[in-house]
């Protein structure tokens, strides 16, 4: 029985080296805050404001370090509220996704692509993905259960590479409904 930590992935940012001279100076350089369970990645003491027609969602978390494309990902409770579309999506898969506009303190950026709702996903080495018995962009299912609830969460993709570690991250609403926690593991059904 292959099991995985599941961490919760809040809402959060990711830009472009060209959008964080935008929205926070020129010259500027993301602050790192913590590093996140992946390699490599950080959350920074930066934040912006996530603009839709309906609402804004002031605060919001930037990960570093700078990507290709800014992507903004939230939840689909997120993006209704805002008023947006947000996909189900494979990071960096933002072709024809929602749009929006960030706010920082020095400047704006209109997105007219970039906001998803990231799909389940479960990072892991090679190593790791052999003993689970799975392989890259393999779709699987992983039964969560906490206390008084369980939640089978299906459509969930297997990510391998040598720079990950393995996690299943979810969004803040496929957590709250299966009643996740901190260090909580998962059973992959292959």
């Amino acid at each position: 029985m292959a099991q995985v930590l599941i961490e919760t992935s809040a809402r959060h940012v990711h830009l472009t080296a060209e959008h964080i001279e935008i929205l926070f100076g020129k010259g500027h350089e993301l602050t790192h805050k913590k590093d996140l369970s992946q390699p490599g990645q950080f959350a920074c003491e930066e934040r912006v404001t996530v603009v839709g027609p309906k609402k804004e969602l002031a605060g919001v978390s930037i990960l570093g370090p700078a990507r290709p494309a800014s992507q903004v990902e939230i939840s689909l409770t997120d993006a209704r509220s805002i008023g947006v579309n947000a996909p189900i999506r494979e990071s960096g898969d933002i072709a024809g996704s929602g749009a929006c506009k960030l706010v920082g303190p020095c400047g704006e950026v209109e997105l007219s692509e970039g906001v998803i709702a990231a799909k389940r996903h479960i990072h892991t080495t090679p190593e790791v993905a052999a003993e689970w018995g799975v392989a890259d962009k393999q779709i699987v299912s992983v039964k969560v259960c906490s206390e008084g609830r369980c939640a089978i969460l299906g459509d969930v993709v297997v990510r391998v590479s040598e720079k990950f570690a393995p996690a299943m991250h979810i969004d803040t609403d496929e957590s709250n409904a299966a009643g996740c926690t901190p260090g909580m593991m998962g059973e992959i059904l292959a």
